[in-house]
């Protein structure tokens, strides 16, 4: 089963702000929007609200099925 979808939505922010957070993602080897992410999780978790872990994208091939030969 495929996970569901990420919800897309613009997002501006101040230039100087982008900067920090490219630097913040590149010294965690993360994409930008995975930072944004990170620090949006642990600032709710700060505030104890808590969010549930995103399953995981599947990885590699799928399993070949079983013939019936």
């Amino acid at each position: 089963m495929a996970p569901p979808a990420k919800k897309a939505f613009p997002l501006r922010l101040d230039p100087a702000l982008f900067t920090a957070l490219e630097r913040a993602a590149a010294s965690d080897f993360r994409s930008v929007n995975a930072e944004i992410e990170v620090l949006l999780r642990e600032a709710l978790g700060r505030r104890g609200i808590k969010v549930a872990p995103s399953e995981a994208p599947r990885r590699g091939r799928p399993p070949k099925e079983k013939s019936d030969e």
